[in-house]
């Protein structure tokens, strides 16, 4: 199995911002050091063609933050300052989202140390997401003929609007968002399966009401699941508003890739959504995810 990633994930952001962009690299390193993946399973990203983008986005949309000329306000949206760094870590998230999903269509199981851009529509972004990584993916899958139908598997805390917007209208996805009913974003788009939970939910009522979702992902007989295996329903996440412990989210992960093993579908795993406080917890998290997929996959 083979998990991609980039030196240019971590963000570089300006002294003070909220978002934790050294994350990805603390990710990396604690996998490495715990034993959860060997150095020949990492794999840098490649970057995305400009085909690859505009299957999802809009030529001037891609064009401003290729050339840095997208309007501040926009670039506000997203929540980053522009930077060269910034279009160069976008581009990268989206060719290690295509590179894992085509090495889940051969081993079962991929990922990438980074991804879950959910928040970008077609010719916007917003909510930290640049560019759509899952409709990029999928997308390309689906034009390659490699795959008839992908299901998105959604868990961040967050709803994906732009997976909605981008895919659901399409009869060969299908999209489970799980999110908190009164989080971001606000005006929400409709997902194929849209399950909304109270804020303050804990371990059992969030597993339960998964438990009770899953089965119309596998009734759509998907042959990739792209699973968004956000950390933000933790506890200690100041985005999240739900109460999930450490051990509510590694079973959330069993669920989910113990019933598409079962199955023989492939998942290529995304990060997702994690700001913890500490960051430490939201990492430790996001290294479970792997932990368990490990243990599934036995790789």
């Amino acid at each position: 199995m083979k998990v991609f990633y980039s030196d240019s994930f971590d963000l570089n952001l300006p002294p003070g911002h909220r978002f934790p962009g050294t994350k990805y690299g603390m990710l990396r390193r604690t996998l490495l050091n715990e034993n959860i993946l060997a150095p020949d399973q990492l794999e840098i990203s490649p970057m995305a063609s400009d085909a690859d983008l505009l299957r999802a986005h809009a030529q001037p949309y891609v064009d401003s933050i290729e050339q840095g000329t997208i309007d501040p306000a926009a670039m506000r949206r997203i929540g980053f300052p522009w930077s060269r760094h910034i279009a160069v870590r976008a581009r990268a998230t989206m060719g290690g989202a295509i590179a894992a999903a085509r090495e889940a269509m051969i081993t079962g199981l991929s990922g990438q140390l980074a991804g879950g851009t959910h928040h970008a529509h077609y010719d916007f972004g917003a909510g930290y997401c640049v560019y759509n990584d899952f409709a990029v993916a999928a997308l390309a899958l689906l034009a390659e003929g490699v795959v008839s139908r992908v299901a998105i598997i959604d868990l961040d805390v967050h709803q994906g609007d732009g997976n909605a917007a981008l895919l659901a209208p399409r009869p060969d996805c299908f999209i489970l968002s799980v999110h908190g009913e009164k989080n971001f974003p606000f005006r929400k788009h409709v997902s194929d399966l849209d399950v909304e939970l109270p804020d303050g939910a804990e371990d059992r009522d969030y597993l339960s009401a998964l438990a009770d979702a899953l089965p119309a992902v596998w009734d759509f007989r998907p042959d990739l699941v792209l699973y968004q295996a956000g950390v933000d329903p933790l506890k200690e996440d100041r985005l999240g508003r739900l109460a999930l412990t450490q051990e509510g989210l590694a079973a959330r992960d069993r669920l989910v890739l113990s019933e598409a093993y079962s199955r023989g579908v492939p998942v290529s795993m995304a990060i997702g959504g994690g700001y913890g406080d500490p960051i430490e917890a939201s990492v430790a998290a996001y290294a479970n995810t792997y932990r368990m997929a490990k243990a599934i996959h036995r790789f």
